[in-house]
């Protein structure tokens, strides 16, 4: 279902002149005809806890079948209610045990940050979590399977300034934002993958490195410690 709802999006680009990268953000701009990653598999996400309540054991997820995109490598996918074609881009991980004067409840904040664009003629935005019954948004899947949801434990508490993009994306324009997890040890040992599910139960994957790792790692700690 995705994949026609990709395709369909592209097919009405071509002839809207909205779907012209535009302003949005400093960096380069977004393009519909920029290469993206290869789309992973539609299979049914597996749950997982809710968001500022998750335990230090949450459900297991092996990922079989699903192919993993590396860190940096940008993936289409639908918007929120089936509406625009986001590309997403996971950029920098960090691990710290505390952020914006928060201490990690299980010992480790893995922060992910990506850059959301929106590249069709309608304005679009990522699937929250559980929105309308589904599973939707972010996950991170332990090395051992175990699957955490974003903003379990006190990850709700750290906000990233500046990388905390809300909100509908407009036409051609992008967002920076931020994904928090608090992990165990264990769970963060070795890395992890982070998965994101869409309106369409797609999901969408990223092997992430077991050490701080990207562009904004400095950017990303100041903002952290300030």
């Amino acid at each position: 279902m995705r994949k026609i709802l990709l395709a369909t999006a592209a097919t009405a680009c071509l002839t809207l002149t909205a779907c012209n990268p535009g302003g949005g953000g400093s960096g380069s701009k977004p393009s519909a005809a920029h290469p993206a990653g290869g789309q992973p598999s539609a299979t049914a996400p597996t749950p997982v806890g809710t968001p500022g309540n998750g335990s230090a054991t949450p459900s297991s997820d092996t990922g079989a079948g699903q192919a993993s995109l590396a860190l940096g490598v940008p993936s289409r996918t639908v918007g929120t209610k089936l509406v625009g074609i986001l590309e997403i881009t996971p950029t920098t991980v960090v691990y710290t045990k505390e952020g914006d004067g928060t201490t990690s409840r299980f010992g480790t904040f893995a922060v992910i940050t990506t850059k959301d664009a929106s590249l069709t003629a309608n304005a679009a935005d990522e699937e929250p979590a559980g929105a309308n019954g589904t599973k939707g948004g972010w996950r991170w899947i332990a090395a051992n399977g175990q699957s955490v949801a974003e903003g379990n434990g006190t990850a709700y508490k750290v906000l990233v300034t500046g990388y905390s993009g809300v909100g509908k994306i407009e036409p051609g324009t992008y967002q920076m934002r931020s994904e928090v997890f608090d992990l165990t040890p264990e769970q963060a040992k070795g890395g992890g993958t982070l998965v994101y599910t869409d309106a369409t139960k797609s999901e969408n994957r990223w092997t992430i490195p077991p050490t701080d790792s990207g562009p904004q790692v400095a950017d990303v700690k100041k903002r952290l410690a300030s």
